[in-house]
């Protein structure tokens, strides 16, 4: 008998073996498709040839999770002990199952946001615990007054993302403050703020939960190094967590994975040491101003975007279809892949909308938009 009778292939999964088997321009998976920066691939190089190949320590390489506690500090101003709060994992969508998993237990509920990404409620469902979906206002503004009429005595965990994959929004200062006038009514919730796109944001600017100091002590945040580096195949991440909390994502974390890929953790270590994190948000800026000038004069409406690489569209003058078969459809007719953001939803909610990721080359950009202006 499964364990997870309802889940099935993940849409992003589907659409790309879609693309292959069409020869599609893939918009549809969060990946890059542009070189890795040399000076990366050139410390890569370098440490194959040197003795950075056995296991680190299981919370990370001592180097790597100092300069991370010293990019914390520089990006939110927040001090963190990194022998007892941080830890690297395998991708942060590994950092987020562990989390779940170390922390919520069995009839417990989880509040998850609608759209939400996919990885959130597997391991709740295998905790034997309750994925509570609420959805945001078809806005895409949290309705802080729905969220908290679904906290319940058995409420164990939020889960935010901030910036917000499909959709691209980021969290406002009014938000976190009804965020923290709710959590101080249950005191023994943890707050998951899965934070991976928190340097890839355009006009608006990304508020961290690090910077917000009455959750420190009751939230778990996740990052991820293949995101903001671009190095997607590399499942390198991190969490940062009160010691508290920390010691039992520990415990789950070291019969998982034990510890994650060595030579990965040595060439950032050492490429942060000549990096800005300032690059990664220019870069994605100029990615997402050039989409959005070649789309400007396509039948589908481009929505607001704040952050991660991400861009969603009403294709809602083009075609009455659901946004499933309009996506299908759009890979056999027109050759490109795009994810329906129905699939993000517990009930499969429909406002015709799509999400294209533009982390491309400018010519996979120019060629896409070119087909998707021809509709």
């Amino acid at each position: 008998m499964s364990k997870l009778p309802n889940i099935s292939t993940s849409i992003f999964t589907v659409m790309s073996k879609m693309a292959a088997e069409y020869n599609a321009i893939n918009l549809s998976q969060g990946f890059p498709n542009f070189p890795v920066d040399e000076r990366l691939t050139a410390i890569v190089a370098k440490l194959a040839k040197e003795n950075v190949h056995q296991y680190t320590p299981m919370s990370g390489y001592p180097p790597l999770l100092s300069k991370i506690a010293t990019l914390i500090k520089n990006s939110y101003g927040r001090t963190i002990q990194p022998e007892t709060e941080l830890l690297v994992t395998a991708g942060a969508t590994q950092a987020i199952f562990t989390t779940i998993t170390a922390l919520v237990k069995n009839n417990d509920e989880v509040i998850i946001l609608d759209p939400s990404y996919d990885c959130y409620e597997a391991p709740v469902l295998l905790c034997n615990a309750n994925p509570v979906r609420v959805a945001l206002n078809d806005d895409y503004n949290p309705n802080w007054e729905i969220i908290k009429k679904a906290c319940t005595a058995k409420t164990k965990m939020i889960i935010i993302n901030n910036p917000h994959n499909p959709t691209g929004k980021i969290l406002t200062e009014s938000d976190f403050e009804a965020l923290e006038m709710l959590l101080e009514k249950y005191p023994d919730i943890v707050l998951l703020s899965d934070e991976v796109y928190e340097y890839i944001t355009f006009e608006e600017k990304h508020i961290s939960a690090h910077t917000r100091e009455k959750l420190l002590n009751r939230c778990v945040m996740a990052s991820s190094f293949g995101k903001s580096f671009h190095v997607t195949g590399w499942k390198i991440g991190y969490l940062i967590a009160p010691e508290y909390l920390m010691k039992e994502i520990k415990k789950v974390h070291q019969f998982l994975v034990f510890s994650v890929n060595s030579i990965c953790q040595v060439a950032i270590s050492e490429y942060l040491d000549i990096v800005s994190v300032s690059e990664i948000g220019k870069l994605y800026q100029e990615k997402w101003d050039y989409f959005r000038q070649l789309l400007k004069d396509s039948r589908f409406k481009l929505m607001p975007c704040e952050g991660t690489y991400f861009q969603v569209v009403s294709y809602a003058n083009i075609s009455n279809e659901n946004d499933v078969d309009f996506c299908k459809r759009l890979i056999i007719e027109h050759g490109v892949a795009a994810i329906p953001i129905s699939s993000f939803y517990a009930d499969g909610k429909d406002l015709k909308l799509i999400r294209f990721c533009f982390a491309k080359d400018n010519a996979t950009l120019e060629e896409a938009a070119k087909r998707l202006c021809a509709i």
